[in-house]
């Protein structure tokens, strides 16, 4: 199965459930596409995730496992999960014994397990691509087996094989980096205003209840006035805050559902507040502004908190803990406001930490696995 040449020409990519797991599979495939024309992708995803529509939406073939998580709760689900992963393994090795790839590439996510697993079972060369500071079980089962391990934060020697281990950072969106929108532009498609600093409020396209709690809690108390906000509150929470926030009264507040234009939020913002999810995390640092991130607690192996702690002992972030955001947000908003050496030694660190490379950096790393 080793390629003829440097270019990948057939490759498997598997994982999804969250866009932070998506976007760096569909960046993966597209700088596969941009070397080779020629290349042969599939993904293999989760029957029901998003990855069955946001993966052809991007123009890829993919292929549904009927795996599942477990839950927390005692549900049917969890006695059939077994079952589901019997008939997601023997599923996967029939794709991958069809498609016959080079090499397959796991980006996290309930798919992946089961993919990657069949894949090292038939001997094809296979990849992770780890994006959190804490990876998940499945991965460190999985890393004793696989050829490479691409992680995006330095120290996980601790759980996989170092000679494995590339440093290569997470992929993120291409024109968040490249400066082709000026504050000013950025300021005008919200309707914002120049003299005044603006906070961006990240809560997910799902959005953040305590993010979203404690921001009410500011405009209820009359005191958003002095600066302006976007604040994106998640499609389950829009219509409900909708009718809470008139924007009328409030018109330095610009709540939406999501985010379209997110270089356009990035540029305009003065302090971003956020979820510490790792494609966000990775975005945060190739922006470089002052960041607060209020790690979700609603995740497994509490990945966000580690995330969130990998940049704040680097100097490059606050964290609020979810459970004290009513108290300690909006008062750690003030702070980096009225404190410029705070703000700035912040932008630095973080800045720092960017690898705007990750994607390229993933398939060079991949590319020589058929090589040796």
């Amino acid at each position: 199965m080793k390629s003829d040449n440097q270019h990948i020409s057939r490759v498997i990519i598997s994982g999804g459930g969250t866009g932070g797991h998506i976007f760096p599979a569909i960046a993966i495939a597209n700088e596969i596409k941009a070397r080779n024309p020629e290349a042969k992708i599939l993904f293999v995803g989760a029957i029901g995730k998003m990855e069955m529509t946001r993966v052809p939406d991007a123009g890829f073939d993919i292929i549904g496992l009927p795996i599942m998580g477990f839950q927390r709760k005692l549900t049917l689900s969890n006695f059939k999960l077994p079952f589901m992963l019997l008939i997601s393994l023997l599923r996967a090795r029939k794709v991958v014994k069809k498609f016959n790839p080079e090499i397959v590439i796991g980006v996290g996510g309930y798919a992946s397990g089961p993919t990657l697993k069949m894949a090292t079972w038939l001997g094809v060369p296979s990849v992770v691509q780890e994006q959190n500071s804490f990876p998940g079980k499945t991965n460190i089962l999985l890393s004793k087996k696989v050829n490479l391990i691409c992680t995006a934060y330095e120290g996980l020697e601790k759980f996989f094989p170092l000679e494995k281990i590339k440093l290569t950072g997470n992929p993120v969106r291409k024109n968040l980096s490249s400066g082709a929108i000026s504050k000013k532009e950025a300021l005008d498609i919200f309707e914002l205003a120049e003299n005044k600093k603006t906070i961006l409020i990240l809560g997910g396209s799902l959005g953040a209840k305590t993010l979203n709690d404690a921001m009410l809690a500011l405009t209820n108390e009359g005191e958003a006035a002095e600066n302006q906000y976007i604040w994106q509150c998640g499609k389950h929470y829009f219509d409900e805050l909708k009718t809470k926030v008139s924007e009328k009264e409030n018109s330095n507040i610009k709540l939406l559902a999501f985010i379209s234009r997110m270089d356009a939020a990035y540029s305009a913002a003065d302090i971003i507040v956020s979820r510490a999810g790792a494609l966000s995390v990775s975005e945060l640092c190739l922006i470089g502004k002052p960041v607060i991130l209020v790690p979700s607690p609603n995740v497994s192996e509490d990945h966000q908190t580690k995330n969130a702690m990998s940049l704040v002992n680097a100097d490059a972030a606050i964290m609020v803990r979810d459970g004290d955001c009513d108290s300690e947000l909006i008062k750690n908003v003030n702070t980096l406001l009225n404190d410029r050496e705070l703000s700035d030694r912040l932008s630095k660190n973080i800045l720092s930490l960017a690898r705007p490379n990750a994607t390229s950096d993933i398939v060079n790393e991949s590319e020589n696995i058929l090589l040796k």
